[in-house]
Protein backbone atom coordinates (compact mmCIF):
# COMPACT_ATOMS: atom_id res chain seq x y z
CA UNK A 1 0.00 0.00 0.00
CA UNK A 2 1.41 3.37 -0.97
CA UNK A 3 1.18 6.52 1.08
CA UNK A 4 -1.06 8.12 -1.58
CA UNK A 5 -3.61 5.36 -1.07
CA UNK A 6 -3.98 5.75 2.68
CA UNK A 7 -7.07 7.60 3.88
CA UNK A 8 -5.09 9.34 6.62
CA UNK A 9 -1.53 10.65 6.57
CA UNK A 10 -1.22 12.17 10.05
CA UNK A 11 -2.65 10.08 12.86
CA UNK A 12 -2.90 11.15 16.50
CA UNK A 13 -3.45 8.60 19.25
CA UNK A 14 -4.86 9.96 22.52
CA UNK A 15 -4.23 7.52 25.34
CA UNK A 16 -3.87 7.40 29.09
CA UNK A 17 -2.13 4.04 28.59
CA UNK A 18 -4.56 2.12 30.79
CA UNK A 19 -6.28 -1.23 30.27
CA UNK A 20 -9.10 0.66 28.54
CA UNK A 21 -6.73 2.08 25.92
CA UNK A 22 -5.36 -1.24 24.65
CA UNK A 23 -7.63 -1.47 21.61
CA UNK A 24 -7.07 2.15 20.60
CA UNK A 25 -3.31 1.76 20.89
CA UNK A 26 -3.30 -1.47 18.87
CA UNK A 27 -5.44 0.00 16.11
CA UNK A 28 -3.53 3.29 15.96
CA UNK A 29 -0.23 1.44 15.52
CA UNK A 30 -1.73 -0.70 12.74
CA UNK A 31 -3.03 2.39 10.94
CA UNK A 32 0.21 4.26 11.53
CA UNK A 33 2.14 1.60 9.64
CA UNK A 34 0.21 2.62 6.51
CA UNK A 35 1.79 6.09 6.53
CA UNK A 36 5.33 7.36 6.14
CA UNK A 37 4.95 9.60 9.18
CA UNK A 38 5.59 8.71 12.83
CA UNK A 39 2.51 8.02 14.91
CA UNK A 40 1.82 11.06 17.06
CA UNK A 41 0.75 10.22 20.63
CA UNK A 42 -0.63 12.57 23.25
CA UNK A 43 -0.98 11.47 26.87
CA UNK A 44 -3.37 13.72 28.81
CA UNK A 45 -2.38 14.15 32.43
CA UNK A 46 -5.07 15.65 34.65
CA UNK A 47 -3.67 18.33 36.94
CA UNK A 48 -5.27 19.91 39.97
CA UNK A 49 -3.81 23.42 40.13
CA UNK A 50 -5.18 24.20 43.58
CA UNK A 51 -3.82 20.96 45.01
CA UNK A 52 -0.42 21.54 43.43
CA UNK A 53 -0.27 24.99 45.04
CA UNK A 54 -1.12 23.55 48.45
CA UNK A 55 1.14 20.51 48.04
CA UNK A 56 3.93 21.37 45.58
CA UNK A 57 5.63 18.03 46.23
CA UNK A 58 2.87 16.45 44.14
CA UNK A 59 4.40 18.05 41.06
CA UNK A 60 7.25 15.56 41.28
CA UNK A 61 4.75 12.74 41.39
CA UNK A 62 3.00 14.04 38.28
CA UNK A 63 6.33 14.36 36.49
CA UNK A 64 7.28 10.81 37.43
CA UNK A 65 3.91 9.49 36.25
CA UNK A 66 4.24 11.32 32.94
CA UNK A 67 7.75 9.98 32.40
CA UNK A 68 6.64 6.43 33.18
CA UNK A 69 3.73 6.51 30.73
CA UNK A 70 5.87 8.06 28.02
CA UNK A 71 8.57 5.43 28.53
CA UNK A 72 6.11 2.55 28.36
CA UNK A 73 4.62 3.85 25.12
CA UNK A 74 8.05 4.32 23.56
CA UNK A 75 9.04 0.77 24.48
CA UNK A 76 5.78 -0.64 23.08
CA UNK A 77 6.32 1.26 19.83
CA UNK A 78 9.90 0.00 19.58
CA UNK A 79 8.69 -3.59 20.00
CA UNK A 80 6.20 -2.97 17.18
CA UNK A 81 8.93 -1.39 15.00
CA UNK A 82 6.84 1.77 14.87
CA UNK A 83 8.16 5.33 14.90
CA UNK A 84 6.28 7.48 17.38
CA UNK A 85 6.34 10.94 18.88
CA UNK A 86 4.96 11.01 22.44
CA UNK A 87 3.87 14.20 24.16
CA UNK A 88 2.42 14.56 27.66
CA UNK A 89 -0.05 17.41 28.07
CA UNK A 90 -1.21 18.47 31.51
CA UNK A 91 -4.53 20.20 32.06
CA UNK A 92 -7.36 20.26 34.55
CA UNK A 93 -9.49 18.68 31.81
CA UNK A 94 -8.17 15.69 29.84
CA UNK A 95 -10.39 16.23 26.80
CA UNK A 96 -9.31 19.85 26.51
CA UNK A 97 -5.64 18.81 26.59
CA UNK A 98 -6.24 16.36 23.75
CA UNK A 99 -8.29 18.70 21.57
CA UNK A 100 -5.90 21.62 22.00
CA UNK A 101 -2.97 19.39 21.05
CA UNK A 102 -4.91 18.19 17.98
CA UNK A 103 -5.53 21.80 16.96
CA UNK A 104 -1.81 22.49 17.21
CA UNK A 105 -0.69 19.41 15.26
CA UNK A 106 -3.59 19.17 12.76
CA UNK A 107 -3.94 15.39 12.37
CA UNK A 108 -6.26 13.82 9.78
CA UNK A 109 -7.49 11.27 12.31
CA UNK A 110 -7.63 11.10 16.10
CA UNK A 111 -7.84 7.63 17.66
CA UNK A 112 -9.24 7.31 21.17
CA UNK A 113 -10.79 4.71 23.41
CA UNK A 114 -14.55 4.51 23.67
CA UNK A 115 -15.03 4.14 27.42
CA UNK A 116 -13.16 4.68 30.63
CA UNK A 117 -13.28 3.83 34.29
CA UNK A 118 -15.07 0.81 35.65
CA UNK A 119 -18.69 1.44 36.54
CA UNK A 120 -22.14 0.54 35.32
CA UNK A 121 -22.31 3.79 33.35
CA UNK A 122 -18.92 3.14 31.79
CA UNK A 123 -20.29 -0.08 30.36
CA UNK A 124 -23.27 1.54 28.69
CA UNK A 125 -22.12 5.06 27.86
CA UNK A 126 -19.28 6.79 26.07
CA UNK A 127 -16.65 7.97 28.54
CA UNK A 128 -16.86 11.69 29.29
CA UNK A 129 -13.35 12.35 28.01
CA UNK A 130 -13.92 10.44 24.77
CA UNK A 131 -17.32 12.01 24.15
CA UNK A 132 -15.97 15.52 24.61
CA UNK A 133 -13.08 14.82 22.25
CA UNK A 134 -15.36 13.34 19.57
CA UNK A 135 -17.60 16.41 19.82
CA UNK A 136 -14.92 19.07 19.44
CA UNK A 137 -11.89 17.58 17.70
CA UNK A 138 -10.81 19.38 14.51
CA UNK A 139 -10.68 16.09 12.56
CA UNK A 140 -12.33 12.70 12.21
CA UNK A 141 -12.33 10.63 15.40
CA UNK A 142 -12.03 6.85 15.56
CA UNK A 143 -13.60 5.55 18.79
CA UNK A 144 -12.29 2.13 19.72
CA UNK A 145 -13.53 -0.53 22.16
CA UNK A 146 -10.99 -2.07 24.50
CA UNK A 147 -11.01 -5.54 22.86
CA UNK A 148 -10.52 -4.45 19.28
CA UNK A 149 -8.44 -5.48 16.28
CA UNK A 150 -8.07 -3.87 12.83
CA UNK A 151 -11.14 -4.31 10.65
CA UNK A 152 -11.11 -7.12 8.10
CA UNK A 153 -14.78 -7.86 7.36
CA UNK A 154 -16.58 -4.90 5.79
CA UNK A 155 -17.25 -1.19 6.25
CA UNK A 156 -20.74 0.17 6.90
CA UNK A 157 -21.60 3.85 6.41
CA UNK A 158 -24.81 5.37 7.75
CA UNK A 159 -26.27 8.11 5.53
CA UNK A 160 -29.22 10.39 6.22
CA UNK A 161 -30.87 13.43 4.71
CA UNK A 162 -28.24 15.86 5.97
CA UNK A 163 -26.08 17.93 3.64
CA UNK A 164 -23.00 16.04 4.83
CA UNK A 165 -24.20 12.52 4.03
CA UNK A 166 -22.18 12.30 0.81
CA UNK A 167 -19.03 13.31 2.69
CA UNK A 168 -19.62 10.53 5.22
CA UNK A 169 -20.12 8.00 2.42
CA UNK A 170 -16.99 9.18 0.58
CA UNK A 171 -14.87 8.90 3.74
CA UNK A 172 -16.12 5.36 4.31
CA UNK A 173 -15.36 4.51 0.67
CA UNK A 174 -11.74 5.61 1.01
CA UNK A 175 -11.28 3.43 4.09
CA UNK A 176 -12.93 0.44 2.40
CA UNK A 177 -10.79 0.79 -0.73
CA UNK A 178 -7.57 1.09 1.29
CA UNK A 179 -8.45 -2.05 3.25
CA UNK A 180 -9.78 -3.91 0.17
CA UNK A 181 -13.11 -4.46 1.91
CA UNK A 182 -16.71 -4.29 0.69
CA UNK A 183 -18.63 -1.10 1.44
CA UNK A 184 -22.26 -1.12 2.51
CA UNK A 185 -24.54 1.87 3.04
CA UNK A 186 -27.62 2.04 5.23
CA UNK A 187 -30.30 4.70 5.46
CA UNK A 188 -32.85 4.41 8.26
CA UNK A 189 -36.45 5.53 7.84
CA UNK A 190 -38.05 6.53 11.12
CA UNK A 191 -41.31 4.79 10.21
CA UNK A 192 -42.86 2.79 7.38
CA UNK A 193 -44.95 5.61 5.90
CA UNK A 194 -44.60 5.65 2.11
CA UNK A 195 -43.21 9.18 1.93
CA UNK A 196 -40.66 8.54 4.69
CA UNK A 197 -39.40 5.36 3.06
CA UNK A 198 -39.34 7.05 -0.34
CA UNK A 199 -37.18 9.86 1.06
CA UNK A 200 -34.76 7.34 2.60
CA UNK A 201 -34.59 5.48 -0.70
CA UNK A 202 -33.76 8.71 -2.52
CA UNK A 203 -31.01 9.56 -0.01
CA UNK A 204 -29.50 6.11 -0.44
CA UNK A 205 -29.71 6.26 -4.25
CA UNK A 206 -27.93 9.63 -4.40
CA UNK A 207 -25.17 8.41 -2.09
CA UNK A 208 -24.53 5.27 -4.13
CA UNK A 209 -24.58 7.20 -7.43
CA UNK A 210 -22.08 9.69 -6.02
CA UNK A 211 -19.72 6.90 -5.01
CA UNK A 212 -20.03 5.14 -8.36
CA UNK A 213 -19.04 8.36 -10.13
CA UNK A 214 -15.87 8.41 -8.04
CA UNK A 215 -15.14 4.75 -8.76
CA UNK A 216 -16.25 3.41 -5.37
CA UNK A 217 -18.68 0.47 -5.71
CA UNK A 218 -21.15 0.07 -2.85
CA UNK A 219 -24.47 -1.51 -2.08
CA UNK A 220 -27.14 -0.22 0.27
CA UNK A 221 -30.31 -0.99 2.10
CA UNK A 222 -33.22 0.76 3.75
CA UNK A 223 -34.16 -0.14 7.30
CA UNK A 224 -37.09 1.10 9.36
CA UNK A 225 -36.90 1.88 13.07
CA UNK A 226 -34.72 3.74 15.54
CA UNK A 227 -31.61 4.91 13.73
CA UNK A 228 -29.02 3.69 16.23
CA UNK A 229 -30.60 0.24 16.57
CA UNK A 230 -30.95 -0.28 12.84
CA UNK A 231 -27.43 0.94 12.04
CA UNK A 232 -25.90 -1.49 14.54
CA UNK A 233 -28.16 -4.31 13.31
CA UNK A 234 -27.17 -3.57 9.71
CA UNK A 235 -23.50 -3.79 10.66
CA UNK A 236 -24.08 -7.20 12.21
CA UNK A 237 -26.07 -8.43 9.20
CA UNK A 238 -23.38 -7.49 6.66
CA UNK A 239 -20.41 -8.50 8.78
CA UNK A 240 -19.07 -4.95 9.11
CA UNK A 241 -16.40 -4.41 11.75
CA UNK A 242 -16.12 -0.68 11.14
CA UNK A 243 -19.11 1.68 11.25
CA UNK A 244 -18.87 5.20 9.84
CA UNK A 245 -21.27 7.95 10.97
CA UNK A 246 -21.43 11.74 10.78
CA UNK A 247 -20.71 13.80 13.85
CA UNK A 248 -24.02 15.67 13.65
CA UNK A 249 -27.51 14.61 12.67
CA UNK A 250 -29.78 16.19 10.10
CA UNK A 251 -31.92 17.86 12.74
CA UNK A 252 -31.05 21.42 13.66
CA UNK A 253 -31.48 20.53 17.32
CA UNK A 254 -28.51 18.17 17.01
CA UNK A 255 -26.17 20.64 15.37
CA UNK A 256 -24.66 21.99 18.54
CA UNK A 257 -21.29 21.46 20.18
CA UNK A 258 -22.08 17.95 21.31
CA UNK A 259 -21.90 14.61 19.58
CA UNK A 260 -25.14 14.04 17.67
CA UNK A 261 -27.48 11.71 19.54
CA UNK A 262 -27.49 9.07 16.81
CA UNK A 263 -23.70 9.04 16.54
CA UNK A 264 -23.36 8.83 20.32
CA UNK A 265 -25.79 5.94 20.62
CA UNK A 266 -24.17 4.04 17.75
CA UNK A 267 -20.80 4.35 19.48
CA UNK A 268 -22.35 3.09 22.71
CA UNK A 269 -24.07 0.11 21.08
CA UNK A 270 -21.60 -1.04 18.45
CA UNK A 271 -19.20 -3.82 19.30
CA UNK A 272 -16.67 -2.56 16.76
CA UNK A 273 -14.81 0.71 16.16
CA UNK A 274 -16.91 3.66 15.04
CA UNK A 275 -15.45 6.38 12.84
CA UNK A 276 -17.10 9.70 13.63
CA UNK A 277 -16.62 11.92 10.57
CA UNK A 278 -16.18 15.63 11.14
CA UNK A 279 -19.10 17.35 9.41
Amino acid sequence: MTNAETPWHRILLATEHTEFDVGAERLAIALGRQTRNPLDIVVPLVLNDELLIEAPELAERFDAEAAARRGELLRAAEEASMRVEVRVRGDTDASRAIVEYARETRPDLLVIRRRGHRSFLARVMIGEMSGNVASTAPCDVLMVPRACNPWKGAVLAAVDGSSTALHVAATAARVARTSALPLHLVCVASDSADDVVAHARDVLRRAIESLVQEGHPADGRIRVGRAQDEIVAAATDCGADLVVVGRRGSSGALRRAVLGSTAQKVVELAGCPVLVVKT
